[in-house]
């Protein structure tokens, strides 16, 4: 059976996982609002993607495809956070 950590390793380690929380919610913050309200003057730009202009592929496609490497990238921070502090599974 694995030990409890001491209240000093849970505080710092709460502490990394906070941190590592609060900097995913503002990448997602900003690819859900503020990539999306920016959709039109987006479009102005003529540089056509795969057939779409620049405002749709970004907020549209774009915005999915960060959201899917934020999930494996948050997961991977947490397990290292987690082994550093000796509370991984």
């Amino acid at each position: 059976m694995q030990e409890q950590p001491t209240k000093e390793v849970r505080e710092e380690h709460w502490k990394k996982t906070k941190s590592l929380m609060i900097v995913a919610l503002v990448i997602w913050f900003i690819f859900s609002f503020l990539i999306h309200g920016f959709a039109l003057a987006f479009s102005e730009i003529t540089i056509p993607i795969l057939g779409f202009k620049l405002g749709y592929y970004m907020a549209g496609q774009g915005s999915l495809i960060v959201f899917v490497i934020l999930i494996f990238w948050f997961s991977a921070k947490q397990n290292a956070i987690d082994e550093e502090f000796g509370v991984s599974e």
